[in-house]
């Protein structure tokens, strides 16, 4: 077979391998993981927050540093991917923030742990069990940042495009189970071990899945259990050359954050995630507290209402992942049957506008609403990543998601904080109700102005070829 040449895919037939599946399922289980150790603190905040006296705002400071850090690191990260590879990345990536999520256990008491380095910088001012967990929380965010951008250059290495936003799709479904995992793993271990020992437990599995990924990952060219016929189905729509073997003084030249920056793409899927990410960030952080303050409910009675809501995001996930894939078989193009798709997915996170409204009937009716917009946001999770790779050559797709991640996060920054400030005021006017509704209103209506803002910075699909 000359691999130089365009590859019929449906020439190879039934002679493909499976094991791209199987570098698929390492990345889910990753961002499993990864999920797992940023949930652990939103499930203990109300606990945590009576212990130490924290107000709204004071868990919404601890949660924006983790968002803030993560944003910074995002844009650090994909560079860093680009640079040093996948399988190097993941196990400097999962090994930092494992050590951040059990950082957490040691955040106080005072004068023992992080919170006698928070006295010995001179910001003492600050609870120390407030500083204690922001500085926790920037270590777990210097590391979670590598996870996306890791996972889509592995899947852009693994996958043809015609499968990339399905893999995407798979694997981002490890954010629903970590986050059904959480709030059954979480509040059991707090009980019988205390809180600390959530986040030494949790954050110990990281570190075994380190061992499993240095036993079974290699780039495709290199990998001896990937056959030749799924290394071609791979490149299947790959019309450059493709070279097997590493040629010793031939390297991509580095590309630019500022040539990226010159591009409507770029600023198309930053924008998506800014007006996004932040959705996901408050359905995350402050599901656990809404439940609390609206109904009451902790510990283990919100393990039902929370595993419910995350597995309806299961079915966005998978689902929106190959949803493109209906308009792709009519001839769109991967991005622009990926646009159409996000378009119709925009409309679900209006019914979250219901929860307040409707949230006297009983707490499962805002528990659905709200489960119909996070899975919303997943399926768009999925594809909006995997318009990276529909117009970015491989050597750049990390530092463009890098770029997103950083919009992303500073979009959950914003959200946060806006989040904090809007509950307490209206929790001190004795009116809370109205505060949380604001916050649904927000996170409703931001898909239909991303998707507005990104279609009209690339209207139709247009690879970028000169770079």
């Amino acid at each position: 077979m000359n691999l130089n040449e365009p590859i019929n895919a449906q020439r190879i037939g039934q002679a493909v391998g499976n094991y791209r599946w199987t570098i698929c399922a390492l990345l889910f289980f990753a961002t499993t993981v990864n999920y797992l150790d940023r949930q652990v603190l939103s499930l203990l905040a109300p606990d945590l927050s009576t212990q130490f006296g924290w107000s709204n705002s004071d868990y919404a400071n601890i949660a924006s540093v983790f968002q803030f850090v993560y944003a910074i690191s995002m844009l650090f990260a994909g560079r860093v991917v680009d640079k040093i590879g996948t399988k190097t990345a993941y196990v400097v990536a999962i090994c930092i923030w494992s050590t951040g999520a059990v950082m957490h256990a040691f955040a106080v008491p005072m004068g023992e742990g992080i919170g006698a380095v928070s006295s010995a910088l001179g910001i003492a001012m600050i609870p120390v069990s407030i500083a204690g967990f922001m500085v926790s929380r920037a270590v777990l965010a210097i590391g979670e940042a590598g996870n996306f951008p890791i996972a889509i250059k592995a899947t852009a290495e693994y996958f043809p495009k015609k499968e990339r936003s399905f893999a995407t799709g798979i694997f981002n479904s490890g954010a629903n189970v970590g986050a059904i995992l959480a709030p059954i793993c979480v509040p059991l271990i707090a009980s019988l071990w205390g809180w600390e020992a959530a986040f030494i437990v949790i954050g110990m599995l990281g570190f075994v899945w380190v061992g499993v990924w240095i036993a079974l990952y290699e780039k495709p060219e290199q990998q001896k259990r990937l056959s030749a016929q799924e290394l071609a189905y791979i490149r299947s729509d790959q019309v450059v050359p493709v070279v097997t073997r590493p040629v010793p003084g031939v390297a991509d030249k580095k590309v630019s954050w500022f040539k990226l920056l010159t591009y409507r793409q770029t600023w198309a899927f930053a924008f998506g995630k800014f007006m996004t990410d932040g959705v996901w960030w408050f359905f995350l952080f402050w599901l656990p507290t809404y439940l609390s303050a609206q109904y009451g409910m902790k510990g283990q009675a919100i393990v039902m209402p929370l595993a419910v809501l995350y597995s309806m995001t299961m079915i966005g996930s998978i689902g929106g992942g190959w949803f493109p894939s209906y308009f792709m078989s009519r001839g769109d193009a991967p991005y622009d049957g990926r646009m159409k798709a996000m378009l119709v997915i925009a409309f679900f996170p209006l019914l979250v506008l219901l929860a307040q409204p409707l949230g006297y009937i009983s707490f499962w009716v805002p528990v659905l609403l709200i489960g119909v917009g996070a899975s919303a946001h997943q399926a768009w999770s999925c594809n909006i990543f995997t318009t990276v790779s529909d117009m970015f050559p491989q050597k750049s797709i990390a530092s463009v998601v890098g770029i997103g991640g950083l919009a992303g996060g500073l979009g959950g920054v914003v959200m946060t904080k806006i989040g904090g400030w809007v509950i307490d005021h209206y929790k001190l006017i004795g009116d809370i109700h109205t505060g949380y509704m604001i916050m649904f209103a927000i996170c409703a209506l931001a898909y239909l102005v991303a998707w507005s803002v990104m279609k009209a910075l690339v209207p139709r699909h247009k690879e970028i070829t000169d770079l």
